[in-house]
């Protein structure tokens, strides 16, 4: 990766989690599963799956960001194909989010349950 297009990656990055509450949200959550992981000792498959879905998440979270930030450069008046762009982006992360708890749930749920 040339060095222009790591630092390009990483104002990215720094923009998304300045500008974005989100992307704060989304943390605090990837923090909140792996500090559950360290606590609960999960298996090795478990913390692939736990960093898969934080990662995936993160992506969206961008990949949502970048859209939105897209249709806003081309049109702030009301326009019915950016709202859907736009809602369609956002969707996509909500998909994801509801897959993300049932992914928590499968994992820490029955550690949980030991303990109660």
């Amino acid at each position: 990766m040339h060095t222009i297009s790591f630092k390009h990656a990483w104002d990215g990055l720094t923009h998304a989690v300045s500008t974005q509450p989100n992307f704060a949200v989304h943390l605090f959550f990837s923090t909140l599963a792996i500090v559950a992981g360290i606590a609960l000792n999960i298996s090795g498959l478990e913390w692939i799956v736990i960093a898969l879905t934080v990662v995936v998440g993160l992506v969206i979270e961008l990949v949502n960001t970048a859209i939105e930030s897209t249709v806003d450069l081309i049109t702030r008046k009301y326009n019915r194909l950016a709202k859907i762009a736009k809602d369609t982006a956002a969707a996509a992360m909500l998909v994801y989010a509801v897959g993300a708890l049932v992914v928590a749930a499968v994992i820490f749920v029955p550690k949980i349950w030991r303990f109660i």
